[in-house]
């Protein structure tokens, strides 16, 4: 999960509380690799504005911003009567956080679907007009249902009109632009005394650095301009690096028909599969990629109550 994630995608966990969707999202800037110069500058720039730079210190973390649920559409976009940024600008280059996705205000997310695409959060008024810089990594989280109602005991006595209501808080645009939809399960005993995964924090981040640098010299042989990742590449550049054969292309034809991808949602799953490919050291995308990619695109929960 975390490899996919720390390579520029947009993640929602769904799962009960008390299942480490928090603590997982809090983990991923340890895993990001530092802010490159010029990142740290315009992060320095954001926070300068925004009043948030305390003494002129400067650090290379990528930010982690973790707004709460209460918050505004101002709050999230920023305003003022002499503009300032808001949350979204203030995690560029970084990592926003939404906890209890659901619980945010209709009118705050529909403010996160135009800075998603652009990677821009404008603030607009009568005579002036103002665009900061907003690239970040949205990866949100959420309950199943409204009163958190998980597995076993903890079940939701509503059942899956609970569910259905709850999660259609979150509207079909706004899901189409997130990549990677994750059911956590809640932990168990055994769980907690299982022994650590084989695979730790320094050996997730050092595969995401490689990942990226292969992405770096695609991109600088390609000549593209901008971000060399896969997640933020031209839709023509993505034609050409994500190229699959002929089984891959009926996988991808097949699943864009039976879960009607749109547009968008079909070129997101080739940035997955690419990137999927990347991480496993592979030169072209083939099947086994996209299948992958295809299930992360998939939400569980819904197509549960949909059978």
């Amino acid at each position: 999960m975390y490899g996919q994630n720390d390579t520029g995608y947009n993640m929602l966990l769904a799962g009960p509380p008390g299942a480490g969707k928090s603590m997982l999202a809090s983990r991923l800037p340890s895993l990001l690799p530092p802010l490159a110069p010029r990142e740290l500058l315009e992060v320095a720039m954001i926070r300068s504005v925004a009043g948030e730079l305390a003494g002129g210190r400067l650090t290379n973390r990528r930010p982690f911003r973790a707004p709460h649920h209460s918050a505004s559409m101002a709050a999230l976009v920023g305003g003022g009567a002499r503009p300032r940024p808001g949350e979204i600008a203030l995690a560029h280059n970084g990592v926003l956080f939404l906890d209890e996705l659901p619980e945010f205000s209709a009118q705050a997310l529909d403010a996160l679907r135009q800075p998603l695409e652009t990677g821009e959060a404008v603030i607009a008024r009568a005579n002036h007009r103002i665009a900061y810089p907003a690239r970040f990594q949205l990866v949100a989280a959420m309950n199943p249902c409204r009163c958190g109602g998980g597995e076993g005991g903890h079940a939701c006595r509503r059942g899956p009109r609970c569910a259905e209501e709850y999660q259609s808080r979150i509207s079909g645009p706004l899901l189409d632009r997130i990549d990677l939809r994750l059911d956590v399960p809640a932990v168990t005993a055994a769980d907690l005394m299982a022994p650590p995964a084989s695979e730790d924090s320094a050996a997730v981040a050092a595969r995401v650095a490689a990942a990226r640098a292969v992405q770096d010299r695609r991109a600088a042989g390609l000549g593209l301009a901008g971000s060399a990742l896969n997640a933020h590449v031209g839709v023509a550049a993505l034609e050409e690096i994500a190229r699959t054969d002929a089984a891959g292309r009926r996988l991808l034809q097949d699943a864009a028909d039976a879960l009607k991808l749109s547009a968008r949602g079909y070129h997101r799953v080739l940035r997955v599969a690419r990137t999927i490919a990347d991480l496993d050291g592979a030169e072209s995308v083939g099947r086994a990629h996209l299948a992958e990619a295809l299930a992360y695109r998939s939400s569980p929960a819904r197509e549960a109550r949909a059978a």
